[in-house]
């Protein structure tokens, strides 16, 4: 077991709360400009931001070498993006339904799904592929 100074261990922490950070930006600005430029029946940037959310929680995993990295990230886009489908009493609504909407939400969550499975298991390995200890009896 591999043990880590306080220091290590709370720029770690720090690490992680700037990933989320960045999720919960990417969700504000994503969720207010992904209908903004569209090329004819084409939401173009919608697409764009679910490549750009695919790319930064996959970065995020990888830089992290965990999992975490990649989960961190999107646990914040998703903690603003899904509000943002509620409709309010007024009738408003963030993301609305239409092609730019449904590619926005759902291209970002299956963004989400491939980057955290690309990302790599911790630097300890996945619990499948650990040896178990050899019995001594």
């Amino acid at each position: 077991m591999e043990h880590r100074s306080q220091a290590e261990s709370a720029l770690g922490g720090a690490a992680y709360g700037m990933l989320f950070v960045l999720g919960v930006v990417m969700g504000v600005v994503g969720g207010f400009t992904h209908p903004v430029w569209q090329f004819g029946p084409l939401p173009v940037a919608a697409g764009v931001w679910v490549l750009a959310l695919f790319g930064v929680c996959l970065a995020a995993g990888k830089l992290m070498r965990a999992r975490l990295g990649a989960f961190t990230t999107a646990v914040g886009w998703l903690l603003v993006t899904m509000p943002f489908t509620l409709q309010l009493r007024s009738g408003d609504l963030v993301i609305a339904q239409g092609a730019a909407g449904y590619l926005y939400l759902y291209g970002g969550l299956a963004g989400l799904v491939a980057a955290y499975l690309l990302s790599p298991s911790s630097s300890s390995g996945s619990w499948l592929l650990r040896g178990y200890p050899k019995n001594p009896l």
